[in-house]
């Protein structure tokens, strides 16, 4: 797989080198840095170009670096189902600096370019319907920010015994980012019976 993807890679950065700003190689996929101003371009020649074919749109996601003054990375991923490879696609924008919606040449963007602007506020020039898709009307905020605060907010959840919508205030189950760490999922403290074998070798 990493043969194909250095090809892949080497082909990429003769083809439309000037789009790529950088390029490299890790868990198992390609990873390409470009401008905001080279998206569409670069996308396009993705899915037109007959040696790369990535006619498959997997998603658009946002991620957070709050102390870098480009704070935001738009992270694309595509399946190319004729090479059997996946890359990913990275922007960096600042907070306020909109991004090209992919939506032109991937129509199935849409909703997930939505759900970043919701989320973390990343703004999509020429998307069709740039609006909120899973927070409520009038919410304020983001809530995947990093900075977001997790208390004095509050939810809304359906009361089947009033039959109507309610809003109460956000409660959080655990202190925030104070775990005891003694989940079901990290084993138990005691013994169980025959375990003691295996821990005798």
């Amino acid at each position: 797989m990493s043969e194909a993807l250095n090809e892949l890679a080497t082909y990429l950065r003769e083809a439309r080198g000037s789009l790529i700003a950088d390029s490299a190689i890790k868990y198992g996929e390609l990873t390409l840095t470009v401008k905001a101003e080279n998206l569409l371009e670069f996308l396009t020649f993705l899915r037109d170009d007959p040696r790369c074919g990535f006619v498959s749109f997997i998603d658009v996601c946002g991620v957070d670096y709050p102390q870098r003054p480009d704070r935001f990375d738009v992270v694309y991923h595509f399946l190319s189902p004729r090479q059997n490879l996946r890359v990913r696609v990275k922007v960096t924008t600042g907070e306020g600096e909109p991004v090209p919606s992919a939506t032109p040449v991937y129509p199935g963007a849409d909703w997930f370019e939505r759900e970043a602007y919701d989320m973390y506020g990343i703004l999509f020039t020429g998307h069709p319907d740039l609006r909120r898709i899973l927070t409520d009307y009038g919410f304020e905020g983001y809530p995947l920010r990093k900075d977001f605060p997790t208390t004095g907010f509050v939810e809304v959840r359906y009361d089947d015994e009033v039959k109507r919508v309610v809003y109460e205030p956000v409660e959080l189950r655990q202190e925030f980012r104070n775990f005891d760490f003694l989940s079901p999922w990290e084993g138990t403290e005691y013994v169980l019976p025959g375990d003691e074998k295996a821990k005798a070798r």
